[in-house]
């Protein structure tokens, strides 16, 4: 099968997706994409740039794989002369209904409704969590309710049937290189791995570091992740407190990126927002102790067997886990090597053929 995959927005997390899984599919998958850069211009106009490039194909694809990202029925228009009636999958990363805004911005329900027109012209719908999946449904009659008339409210049934959760894939095995064959020793090391914005909730992970300091148990910080800010003073705050503890600050390079997740003991997590986690699969998988929120696409990503000792309720919670971890090192690297293989469910060598699978039932003519 010929898969066309089409990514408007193709960079950090999405651009792996769509790479990792054109490598790893048994499919042929090709992608058209377009910069990671004004989000909002491309849920716009991103489907008329992406239409001229379809048309100038000389071949007809058996099924397009899109993302959240794609106005699907203003790119249809554009291509009905070239695509007709191939079939279409479309996988949600996000949304733009429930993804929390920064404080003191207005929701524009614009786009919003440009996902929900998508799953309408879909013919299959991917949420990359049930938490995401289940958030979407019950936001929804809220954001159609709000219109004066036809407000299609009874047409929510017949897309959640056509819906259904698809993990993201991770390339997990390309971390297995930079597993060193002895730890370094040393304090433990708390690794910061995810972006460095408002929904992540730095503040939070600060205040919890800084009443750390005042108990007095001894630690390391590594504040990794990517940072689209040119001064993000929240972290240059807490890198002045924090003093010699901070052994890496800033984005890391790949090489880097894997040596701090083999090197940390502790993962932690203050999201306001997680629909799915990669960057907490990626330092679980290579041995980090999680502390995260009960809540969120974390209770999904964690088994249950390990939701008490990993998953706190509020701040006290939080303050306990990181606690724990601190003091009972050898316990919670023994925890958190139990919890490799759970992520490794998430390892494309596990997931493409799951794609493989699913977009193949998608196609109405076989494989």
């Amino acid at each position: 099968m010929h898969i066309l995959l089409i990514e408007p927005y193709c960079g950090g997390s999405h651009r792996a997706w769509a790479e990792g899984y054109a490598r790893h599919s048994r499919h042929r998958v090709d992608l058209l994409t377009l910069p990671a850069r004004f989000w909002k211009w491309r849920m716009q106009g991103g489907a008329v740039t992406l239409a001229e490039e379809v048309l100038q194909m000389d071949t007809r694809p058996d099924l397009l794989l899109v993302t959240d990202m794609l106005n699907l029925p203003a790119f249809l228009g554009l291509t009905r002369r070239l695509l007709g009636d191939v079939p279409v999958a479309l996988y949600c990363h996000e949304n733009q209904l429930t993804y929390p805004l920064p404080p003191g911005e207005k929701r524009d329900l614009t786009y919003g409704m440009i996902n929900w027109l998508s799953m309408l012209a879909a013919d299959r719908v991917f949420f990359n969590s049930a938490y995401h999946m289940e958030d979407w449904f019950d936001e929804l009659p809220r954001l159609l309710k709000h219109f004066p008339d036809y407000t299609h409210v009874h047409r929510i049934e017949e897309v959640r049937s056509k819906s259904a959760v698809l993990p993201v894939g991770i390339d997990l095995a390309r971390l297995d290189a930079a597993r060193p064959e002895e730890r370094e020793g040393g304090p433990p090391l708390i690794l910061w791995n995810q972006r460095w914005e408002y929904d992540k909730d730095p503040q939070t992970f600060f205040r919890a570091l800084d009443a750390l300091m005042e108990e007095g148990p001894d630690f390391r910080v590594a504040l990794a992740g990517a940072n689209v800010r040119q001064r993000p003073e929240e972290f240059e705050a807490a890198r002045e407190r924090l003093g010699e503890r901070v052994v890496h600050f800033g984005h890391a390079d790949e090489a880097t990126y894997a040596r701090l997740l083999w090197q940390a003991d502790v993962v932690v997590s203050t999201a306001i927002h997680e629909f799915f986690g990669v960057a907490v699969v990626e330092a679980i998988y290579c041995g980090c102790f999680p502390v995260l929120p009960r809540r969120l696409s974390y209770p999904e990503i964690i088994p249950s067997s390990h939701h008490d000792l990993c998953l706190y309720e509020d701040f006290e919670g939080l303050l306990e886990r990181l606690r724990w971890a601190l003091t009972h090192s050898g316990e919670a690297r023994c925890r958190a090597l139990s919890l490799r293989e759970p992520m490794a469910r998430f390892d494309w060598n596990v997931m493409a053929p799951r794609y493989d699978l699913c977009l193949a039932q998608t196609y109405p003519f076989g494989v």
